[in-house]
């Protein structure tokens, strides 16, 4: 047990800080990168996706082996070097001239990313014992309550301020605090028996997750899934990811050991943080042109708005292992799991008008929601392997966790996207055909072409309102049925209460001889 391992754990939650910060602020930025230059970049829905997904897909494709190449090489040096390339993706996201370059450069911010975020927990479950590690996880899981906390208000303040790219360049003092006191505080830790990187695996598992997102994302932007195009990239994406699977289990140093998988907790736990990050990366995506273009809130309004996200997080993530002790891993997370799909019906049934504070409400249990799911989960995922595994075990769930969170902005980002635009082409006649496509990309492109065309382009922001409400829905509620298959997946493979330890015969008879 390390001394200052409290201290440590402050030192990591920084880290961690500045990566799930990057996220949550960006979700503030998207309206303001949509809008065209000077303002912004004047970037499509689908590039806003690229902008969000070529992060997650970098990060998630990577996490595997820098997992593996942070057991091996030892945890601070991966740190360390993780942050310095994140702290330089920063910088230059920041000055992007185009939406490719921006897109290129948060590319760079996940190669850093996928180093940190792994070493944190793993060297988190080194300076602890095990019976401290519960507790531990849980405040790291706050940590990441507080990140969505402050990034959309930071970026809020930001944007009302400076120009789009300060979002960015906000990581780098940051980063320089964070490898300052990292430098110092954090020890240096390793697997004793590290395995090879596995080259082959990071590569099937980058080409496969890019061509299963990119058709997918092609497929909303068209509003047809159907398209021959769309069908062969989401297919081709699919057989590389089988392809994956197959070579690892044949493998003699697999970037994941499917072995882990027999485990059904472990596997369960593994898909729920899947399934609640698809379904709440999908949400927040589309709730910031809710707040900010059907209710014209500012970008720091928007951003204040979540504030009950961040607070039920921060207040709950610590203390639901207190939930978990008194009613057991299952219980508690069928139960958070029903929350969270209750509160995604409850979008589906948000207007124009409806009063602010029932969406204050929403944001509220949701944050409660994912707290006694993440909590309890990341528990169960870091106990079920030995701790000198502690960078696999980390980079398996971050790993899910990002996979889930790019599907859920690729397919519910589509749905949105193709709902928006078969609800808004009937009212889209009067345009220019050279305008016609480009407006009915997404409600941004729409009140944006009705602001250039002025008095007449005022009989567009009705129909752009209700087109992007029906299909703000329509997103909420398949959002909602995949929290229910999460429900239906811990209620059934998650274990229960645990049991009290049996006496053995001597501490019975012992008990026998005290009595009076």
């Amino acid at each position: 047990m390390h001394r200052r391992r409290w201290v440590i754990l402050g030192v990591l939650m920084l880290s961690l800080l500045i990566v799930v910060l990057d996220n949550s602020i960006l979700n503030v930025a998207i309206k303001t990168i949509s809008t065209p230059a000077p303002t912004g970049l004047g970037a499509t829905q689908s590039e806003l996706e690229w902008a969000i997904n070529s992060y997650t897909l970098v990060f998630a494709g990577l996490l595997f082996t820098a997992g593996l190449l942070g057991d091996r090489l030892g945890r601070k040096k991966v740190l360390l070097g993780g942050l310095a390339v994140f702290g330089i993706g920063s910088a230059l996201a920041a000055e992007s001239g185009s939406p490719a370059q921006l897109i290129a450069f948060r590319a760079l911010m996940a190669v850093g990313a996928a180093f940190v975020m792994p070493a944190t927990l793993a060297v988190l479950m080194n300076v602890f014992e095990r019976e401290e590690q519960p507790k531990a996880i849980g405040i790291w899981a706050g940590g990441v309550g507080l990140a969505i906390a402050i990034g959309p208000i930071t970026g809020g303040l930001l944007l009302d301020h400076f120009w789009w790219g300060s979002v960015f360049l906000i990581n780098v003092p940051i980063v320089l605090i964070a490898f300052g006191l990292m430098l110092w505080l954090v020890p240096e830790s390793r697997d004793p028996n590290p395995g090879r990187v596995d080259l082959v695996g990071v590569v099937l598992s980058v080409v496969g997750l890019v061509l299963l997102v990119y058709g997918i994302i092609k497929g909303g932007e068209l509003a047809d899934f159907t398209d021959p195009t769309v069908l062969a990239t989401i297919a081709a994406g699919l057989l590389v990811l089988v392809a994956f699977v197959v070579y690892e289990k044949r493998s003699d140093h697999p970037s994941v050991d499917m072995d882990y998988f027999k485990n059904k907790v472990f596997s369960a736990a593994m898909a729920v943080i899947t399934l609640v990050f698809f379904a709440l990366m999908g949400v927040t995506f589309f709730s910031v042109f809710y707040t900010q273009s059907v209710r014209g809130y500012s970008p720091l309004q928007s951003g204040l708005l979540l504030l009950p996200l961040a607070a039920a997080q921060l207040i709950f993530a610590p203390r639901a292992r207190l939930v978990v002790d008194r009613f057991g891993v299952r219980a508690t997370t069928t139960g958070a799991m029903i929350v969270l799909a209750a509160t995604l019906v409850a979008f589906a049934t948000l207007d124009a008008d409806t009063p602010i504070w029932l969406l204050e409400i929403v944001f509220f249990c949701m944050g409660a929601g994912m707290a006694h799911v993440m909590t309890p989960t990341s528990v169960v995922i870091m106990q079920a392997l030995p701790r000198e595994k502690a960078g696999s075990a980390s980079a398996l769930s971050n790993t899910f966790r990002q996979l889930g969170g790019a599907l859920g902005i690729a397919v519910l980002g589509s749905v949105l996207s193709a709902s928006y635009r078969n609800g808004i082409e009937g009212h889209l006649g009067t345009l220019p055909a050279a305008l016609r496509d480009t407006a009915g990309e997404s409600i941004e492109a729409t009140l944006g072409i009705a602001a250039k065309l002025g008095d007449q382009g005022k009989v567009l922001i009705a129909p752009a309102n209700d087109a992007f409400l029906h299909a703000m829905h329509i997103t909420a509620l398949c959002g909602a049925g995949v929290a229910a298959v999460g429900a239906v997946v811990v209620a059934v493979f998650l274990p229960g209460r645990p049991k009290p330890a049996p006496r053995d015969a001597a501490e019975e008879g012992e008990l026998m001889r005290t009595k009076p």
